[in-house]
């Protein structure tokens, strides 16, 4: 069913209405009035005759036909009789404002799910409830107490939070900041966040979708959802409600690692979302995704009056990782000629503190015909000449004639500029109050571009043995078994294509020693028990053990100190492996995440990956860019390669690790965490060996 009725219906009933002024149901009834409603109005409240000069009707079904959008704002124990008038009438498109659902505890919860009951049994869409309302400035509809609606624009804003909602209506109007639509979804008791985007991304008037929101429904279809839209629209979010809970409780170390809000920046990464930290930061990126051009490209030039503002951008565009455009001889040559001797023809170009309109006219056309230059940033203070809302005039014209280069302002300071800051923002300019800002901007417009851009996602599968992994894990959950112990885990990976060490079980220390002399020296011990996790904790490894007598020794006194200090671990005996060929350590693991499915990780490996923290994560499946992405977003990225006359690690063969962990947790969704550790890697040419594993399972829905 199409949201349209939300956002441009032909008729409009407030169920609720008052004559009270301050009452909820009097205030959306007046904004609707105010904001020059073209449609039909009607109030429904029993005990009024008139609401507003509008004739009130005591229900809907006195109407006499069926208002397109219906607004409810009566008590919450009476909304779900309201439901069903609306189902008697006809009327399919609800949005309940009404608070005290299931935000108040469980009679709240019963209540509203007795409602989505109701409206579901009747082909009823509702938004909310505990909603602000919805603002379609192009229809001229305010089905809100948000306050007054906000100028046409070609933002689309939806908000989790009402009352956040309010705060940005009124920072927008602070800043002169147009809309498309604005959408408080509340509880999302049926219409929720994968909907509205889906709505949004089909309408002609939204250039951008920007929003807050606290959870995310079905993460899986959001993701898909998002990663289409963001093809033609950026999609700008605040998210916040993560917390480290869920991380803490987790058994292996990609878990712990793997918290709520790395979820949402590993999803949001592949989805193509930016994600902003703060509603002035969304408002500096939304007005230039929705005024101008994307950069072509990372090159910025920044045209002046002053030198330290120039000074100022120069260092944030360095610092953020954008260039520094150098101008052409042409350029420069051109700039000679309508500038004065004393300024700087450079980038950044000062056109000097007693720079008029026209000077800076001719400089900015120049700049942007430059063909090194994706952008611009125009700064500008007010000294004693300056002509301010002149020049702003002159940047609106220059960038409109001129619409393939992005364009941003920096008009510093107050009253001085607060004319030509409005003059800017109603040309399609944005303006920031600081160059730090604008260049962030920029920055964040250059990653979208690079999203853009990458390359078509093409997922390698490789030839594996499924039937083999089938068992293992069947076998573990008939067993109602959540933990596969190391042999077992090596097995899984085996039938993946993983290399990992030759070992036995020995259950006597004679046996262990005779297991070593078959694999040859030196060997590894460690503690095999499926209630110790983390054998080094407890002293269940050691390693470099090059004779008989030091495996018995070893295997004696694993023996006798484990059980005193876990008595009841079930110790199942010692494994004895060869010890791997000398290389990095690096670890491979993965996550399932409940909303967005599985998290796999990369870092540096063995027991500093917790101290180091030094790890970067993606949502499987990956394609092999994904994966060598994952290894260069580490900081220890350079000791991969190699540094001072290290050869490094073959840095393909572990990207092809990740890929095949990929395919096996993508293939599996029992699998709900799991570690490679170790994963040791050498020089090119070499083959990784996974030294240790471990994998949690669960049963599947």
């Amino acid at each position: 069913m199409s949201l349209e009725s939300f956002f441009s219906p032909k008729s409009v009933s407030v169920v609720g209405a008052s004559r009270h002024k301050g009452k909820v149901g009097h205030e959306i009834l007046a904004s609707l009035l105010a904001g020059g409603y073209p449609g039909e109005v009607f109030p429904v409240n029993p005990k009024v005759e008139e609401v507003l000069g509008l004739k009130c009707y005591p229900d809907l079904v006195s109407i006499g036909k069926p208002p397109e959008l219906v607004v409810i704002v009566v008590p919450a124990e009476f909304v779900e009789a309201v439901i069903r008038e609306c189902g008697k009438v006809g009327s399919k498109s609800v949005v309940i404002i009404t608070a005290g659902f299931k935000e108040t505890g469980e009679r709240g919860r019963a209540l509203e799910e007795a409602v989505v009951k109701a409206a579901r049994a009747n082909g009823i869409k509702i938004i909310g409830p505990n909603c602000l309302g919805v603002m379609s400035p192009g229809d001229k509809l305010n089905a809100s107490f948000g306050g007054d609606l906000p100028r046409v624009g070609g933002i689309a804003y939806l908000s989790q939070s009402g009352a956040l909602m309010t705060a940005i209506l009124d920072m927008a109007a602070a800043r002169d900041i147009g809309f498309s639509l604005l959408l408080s979804i509340g509880n999302k008791a049926d219409v929720d966040e994968l909907e509205i985007i889906k709505a949004l991304g089909q309408r002609p008037g939204t250039k951008v979708i920007a929003g807050y929101l606290e959870s995310i429904q079905d993460g899986d279809a959001f993701v898909r959802q998002a990663e289409i839209i963001s093809q033609n629209k950026p999609i700008l979010l605040m998210k916040s409600g993560g917390t480290g809970a869920g991380a803490r409780a987790a058994s292996s170390h990609t878990g712990s690692l793997a918290g709520s809000e790395t979820a949402y920046e590993v999803i949001f990464d592949r989805a193509g979302i930016i994600r902003c930290d703060s509603i002035k930061t969304q408002f500096d990126y939304a007005q230039a995704f929705a005024d101008q051009p994307i950069p072509k490209g990372p090159n910025v030039a920044v045209l002046t009056n002053a030198g330290g503002p120039g000074i100022m951008t120069a260092d944030a565009i360095e610092r953020s990782g954008l260039t520094f455009a150098a101008l052409t001889d042409e350029t420069k040559s051109a700039l000679s000629k309508v500038l004065p001797p004393a300024a700087n023809i450079h980038n950044p170009v000062d056109v000097l503190g007693d720079a008029l309109a026209d000077r800076y006219e001719a400089a900015m056309n120049i700049v942007l015909d430059d063909p090194n230059v994706h952008s611009v940033v125009v700064l500008l203070t007010p000294q004693a000449m300056t002509q301010c809302s002149e020049t702003a005039r002159i940047v609106v014209k220059v960038a409109g004639a001129k619409p393939g280069k992005t364009v941003l302002a920096c008009f510093m300071g107050g009253r001085k500029v607060e004319e030509a800051i409005h003059i800017l923002r109603r040309g399609a300019i944005p303006q920031y109050d600081s160059p730090e800002s604008a260049v962030a901007t920029l920055k964040a417009m250059q990653q979208y571009t690079r999203w853009l851009a990458r390359p078509e996602r093409v997922v390698r599968l490789f030839p594996v043995n499924r039937r083999k992994v089938e068992q293992i894990i069947g076998r573990h959950l008939r067993r109602g078994e959540r933990e596969i112990g190391e042999m077992a885990s090596k097995e899984i990976l085996e039938a993946y294509g993983f290399v990992t060490p030759k070992g036995s079980l020995a259950t006597t220390a004679e046996q262990a020693a005779a297991i070593a002399d078959q694999l040859g020296y030196p060997v590894v011990l460690k503690i095999w028990s499926p209630d110790i996790i983390h054998k080094s904790d407890v002293g269940g490894v050691k390693v470099g053990i090059n004779s008989a007598k030091q495996v018995m020794d070893a295997f004696d006194l694993m023996m006798y100190r484990i059980p005193k200090k876990m008595p009841n671990a079930e110790i199942m005996g010692v494994l004895v492996q060869e010890m791997c060929s000398a290389g990095k350590e690096v670890i491979l693991g993965m996550h399932r995440d409940p909303r967005f499915g599985p998290l796999l990780m990369f870092g540096m490996g063995g027991i500093t990956v917790e101290v180091l923290k030094d790890v970067a994560f993606y949502l499987a499946p990956i394609t092999a860019s994904e994966a060598k992405e994952m290894l260069i977003r580490t900081k220890t990225y350079s000791l991969l390669k190699g540094v001072r006359g290290d050869p490094g690690v073959d840095i393909d063969a572990v990207a092809e690790g990740l890929q095949r962990l990929s395919q096996l947790v993508t293939e599996f969704p029992e699998i709900k965490e799991m570690d490679i550790n170790p994963f040791i890697v050498g020089p090119q040419g070499s083959t990784p060996i996974a030294v240790d594993a471990r994998i949690s399972v669960e049963k599947t829905d």
